[in-house]
């Protein structure tokens, strides 16, 4: 099996990174094109993948082809390389608001398409990739991807409708809880606490609190309640983000983030 990437941003290297450290795919199988020689010297270096600047021979290596450059050149980039995509391949695409059914348009409508959703904790080996095929695309071959996609994460099989409302939980939360980590950081600094402290505590407390959502089966309320001590410090902070509408402010941020998925 052999692996093309078609574009080489942060995420195509995240993606490579975690493929090839679980040996899903030799490095000598997977080719990355871009137009940008020092991403490509770059990605040489780190996973020592063959590179090149011409898109089409991505395609003519490639059984499947990662689409990762930004929404804004899925037309131009499709239309160079839709002559050379075969029925054998499969077009994995990558970004928001491409739907299977835009895609078979523009490919054709026999061509094998899978539309998936990542983000960036990809580049840490902890991501969270949704993904759905077309009709073109078998239930072995799904399963291959769904392994590939598992190279730097976990990965799962969800309905097309449900795509855009992945990219509001997770393609692009991962800003949310960036801002958030700022936020318990900076709350620590004006107590007194160094910056490069307050950064370690408060990532670690979000890391420990993800995975005891993911590992214990609780439910976050659940969990929350656990930290909650009577008359306590915990319970006087839920108050006041409670006061200050945390749970409002963040729901609408998804939910705009969302709308503009739809609308893209």
């Amino acid at each position: 099996m052999k692996l093309g990437f078609i574009g080489c941003g942060n995420m195509a290297k995240a993606m490579m990174g975690g493929i090839i450290k679980n040996n899903i795919v030799e490095d000598a199988d997977i080719m990355v094109s871009d137009l940008n020689n020092s991403a490509l010297e770059n990605a040489k270096n780190m996973y020592n993948v063959q590179t090149t600047n011409n898109n089409i021979n991505v395609v003519k290596f490639a059984d499947l082809v990662v689409l990762s450059v930004k929404p804004q050149f899925y037309a131009t980039v499709i239309n160079e390389i839709k002559d050379s995509v075969t029925e054998d391949h499969i077009i994995i695409t990558i970004a928001p608001g491409q739907t299977l059914g835009s895609l078979g348009k523009a490919f054709g409508e026999d061509r094998k398409i899978v539309r998936t959703m990542p983000n960036t904790p990809a580049l840490v080996g902890e991501g969270i990739t949704a993904m759905c095929c077309n009709k073109n695309v078998t239930k072995e071959e799904e399963a291959v991807v769904l392994s590939i996609l598992s190279g730097f994460g976990k990965a799962e099989v969800v309905s097309e409708n449900l795509m855009d409302a992945v990219v509001g939980v997770s393609g692009s939360s991962p800003a949310y809880v960036f801002m958030f980590i700022e936020a318990l950081a900076d709350g620590a600094v004006a107590a007194g606490m160094p910056r490069d402290k307050a950064y370690t505590f408060a990532a670690q407390a979000v890391l420990g609190s993800a995975k005891m959502v993911l590992e214990t089966g609780k439910h976050p309320g659940e969990l929350k309640d656990m930290v909650c001590s009577p008359a306590g410090t915990t319970i006087e902070a839920v108050r006041v983000l409670e006061k200050e509408g945390l749970r409002s402010s963040v729901m609408e941020a998804v939910k705009a983030c969302i709308e503009k998925a739809r609308n893209l």
